[in-house]
């Protein structure tokens, strides 16, 4: 009776059939305009329109992945690099659920580290989790979206609506994927451009999307989007980015620029996945959750890992240069859903540590001679990302050449 009286509810808002894009490998950005109408640009445009804007500087992505609780990785990896001096002003900043989170902090500089590092070493508890209940087995998730909400909004006010709005401006983009739960696309969102151009609603639509990106399907609620288009007005149903997309490239690595020879600069492109590559061999118990949780977990650290391997093709032989961390196995991470603080802390300091470093970043280049970073010591008995065999394998290629840069064994 319970399972039937589930399957009931009213019904999710979608998009019209005939305003469903087609989406191929390269995925359209939905960009909002001055005359406040979205529409959705092709990889190529935006493409066109960063390089002309960015003119003689360097253009430098940063994409940052899903991984609930293991967002606290992505954050401590940028606050390191900040305090290497290694971390450069990012043209393009991409994220996906945790990695939404993180991504306008990353996109607006150092100045903002604070408060990215109070999120994951003060702020995010077992409280984000409050079970519905009753609400669970009758409502759309297992826990209540109002948490999440709430710590959206603290942080994502007004003062970082016009700090983005000003960059965006500047011809910098910052761009969240969400997933369309009609059709199950993936959306591109430009954050920047609603900064820019969404007026009094601004605020609203911006933290909408940030909460709908990080809303695992089943576990928070899906979050109502209100847009206008061509067409008119309408409500569209969105969750959790990393259901369809682990990180993305945008634009789309095909449609970068590619390398022009002496005294060019040449597109960087960096990838941190707040994961692992690999699952590792583990006890299940015979219950629904646990078997729900492993099966996911295998899942997306397959799909991550092949999204990687496609984006190294991709950027082959384009004179793109790809770094990639992600959270080694020998780390003792918990749960996606684990938000212990001392298990964020933990993790947070780890990859701060490790990117302070020079140890975080595995690259796939072209070039034996291409040099890596400075190297600096570590402290005893810590792997990090680039100490990792399996991470640094995924980089050579033995028909191409290419090799894995700033890579040692592993400390017994």
């Amino acid at each position: 009776m319970l399972a039937a009286c589930a399957s009931l509810g009213p019904q999710l808002p979608m998009a019209p059939e005939d305003d469903v894009p087609s989406q191929g490998l390269s995925f359209p950005v939905r960009t909002l305009g001055p005359d406040g109408e979205f529409e959705l640009l092709p990889s190529s445009l935006i493409a066109r329109r960063l390089e002309a804007q960015l003119a003689d500087r360097p253009l430098s992505i940063l994409a940052l992945s899903g991984g609930g609780a293991s967002g606290a990785f992505g954050a401590g990896a940028v606050v390191g690099l900040t305090r290497s001096g290694s971390r450069p002003e990012f043209s393009v900043v991409t994220g996906v659920s945790a990695g939404a989170l993180i991504a306008p902090f990353a996109f607006l500089g150092p100045t903002w580290d604070p408060e990215m590092a109070a999120i994951y070493t003060e702020e995010i508890d077992a409280s984000l989790l409050q079970p519905r209940l009753i609400g669970a087995v009758f409502g759309s998730s297992m826990y209540s979206g109002t948490p999440l909400k709430k710590l959206i909004d603290r942080y994502a006010d007004d003062r970082m609506i016009e700090a983005v709005a000003t960059e965006a401006a500047r011809g910098r983009l910052l761009l969240v994927a969400t997933t369309d739960f009609a059709t199950g696309e993936p959306v591109v969102w430009d954050l920047g451009s609603i900064a820019l151009y969404g007026g009094h609603d601004a605020g609203r639509l911006f933290r909408s999307v940030l909460l709908a990106s990080a809303s695992v399907p089943g576990i928070f609620p899906p979050v109502i989007i209100r847009v206008r288009t061509e067409s008119g007005w309408r409500e569209e149903t969105h969750v959790d980015g990393g259901v369809t997309l682990p990180f993305f490239i945008a634009p789309a690595p095909e449609d970068l620029p590619q390398f022009a020879g002496a005294g060019a600069q040449p597109t960087v492109v960096r990838v941190i996945i707040d994961g692992r590559l690999r699952d590792f061999p583990r006890a299940a118990k015979a219950n629904a959750l646990s078997i729900f949780r492993r099966s996911v977990s295998a899942g997306l650290s397959r799909m991550t890992r092949t999204t990687l391997e496609q984006t190294m093709a991709a950027t082959r032989g384009r004179g793109i240069s790809l770094d990639y961390a992600a959270i080694p196995v020998a780390y003792p991470l918990p749960g996606a859903f684990d938000f212990d603080p001392e298990a964020q802390r933990a993790l947070f300091t780890y990859a701060s540590v490790c990117a302070e470093s020079g140890r975080l970043w595995t690259r796939v280049q072209q070039k034996s001679s291409d040099a890596a970073g400075e190297r600096r010591v570590v402290p005893a008995g810590t792997t990090c990302p680039a100490d990792d065999q399996f991470i640094g394998r995924l980089a050579v290629v033995p028909s191409g050449g290419l090799e894995r840069v700033g890579w040692s064994a592993p400390k017994p």
